[in-house]
């Protein structure tokens, strides 16, 4: 029989946390989409509804919450580790405990979550996909525990792949600046969005639907051979400052050669 019709993730399903809204709620559409039953959680359900898709209410923070939550669930073949963020602080602005929630948010509650559906991961041969970012891997002033968070994330999802091989597969999405809802809180108005715009390589920010499928690619039979991987959807990176700083060899068009 022709299964080639069939939607890469038909018959699977996934949980997104934090999957409500913005780049989580461009997840699970994306899943969805690929055929997957796809649950999405947070402490608020979204506001529209997300169409096709369920919501189950789940504090990621707290982790008999998450474990009673995935003892309730029949199945489980995808874990999206989406749930997560940091307002603008700059490190002196503020105590150690309020560091250590970003901390907490970004890399315990993943943990949590994860170690809580490693049993269901385990009897469908399923995959876990962190959402990481790029602050993980460059200075990240005024989000600076958010920063070193996304890189333990990644390190954590290097570990999982090599413990739980060949049962689980584990990657990050290692994901840079993105158009949301709340892209004005982070760029400013629509000048300022158009301005990062133009430092990206290829002259955008990511949409949620961007990673939303890579999300799928990740999830999906065509990576059955990538654990302990860090797929970068970030446009290119930043370009490097020196390159507008110099004075030398320019081009016409202000490159340098």
């Amino acid at each position: 029989m022709d299964n080639s019709r069939h939607p890469p993730l038909d018959g699977r399903t996934a949980v997104v946390t934090g999957g409500t809204r913005g780049v989580g709620a461009g997840i699970a559409r994306a899943l969805a989409e690929a055929g997957a039953h796809v649950v999405v959680c947070a402490r608020r359900p979204p506001e529209p509804p997300l169409e096709g898709i369920e919501f189950a209410p789940l504090d990621v923070r707290d982790p008999d919450q998450a474990q009673d939550f995935f003892t309730a669930l029949p199945r489980l073949d995808i874990l999206v580790n989406n749930a997560g963020g940091a307002p603008y602080r700059r490190l002196a602005d503020a105590d150690a405990r309020r560091h250590a929630r970003v901390v907490e948010l970004n890399l315990l509650a993943p943990l949590a979550v994860t170690l809580a559906a490693h049993a269901h991961l385990r009897r469908t041969h399923g995959n876990v996909i962190m959402i990481g970012s790029v602050s993980g891997s460059r200075p990240s002033p005024g989000t600076a525990a958010y920063g070193a968070a996304k890189a333990g994330l990644e390190h954590l999802a290097r570990s999982m792949a090599v413990e739980w091989a060949p049962d689980i597969r584990v990657n990050t999405l290692v994901v840079g600046m993105v158009h949301t809802e709340s892209a004005p809180l982070h760029y400013g108005g629509p000048d300022g969005v158009a301005a990062v715009s133009r430092t990206v390589p290829l002259g955008r920010l990511a949409t949620p639907a961007d990673v939303g499928a890579a999300t799928v690619f990740l999830a999906s039979d065509a990576a059955a051979y990538i654990t302990g991987a860090a797929l970068h959807v970030h446009g290119g990176g930043e370009r490097p400052a020196f390159l507008d700083a110099a004075t030398a060899n320019k081009t016409p068009q202000g490159e340098l050669r």
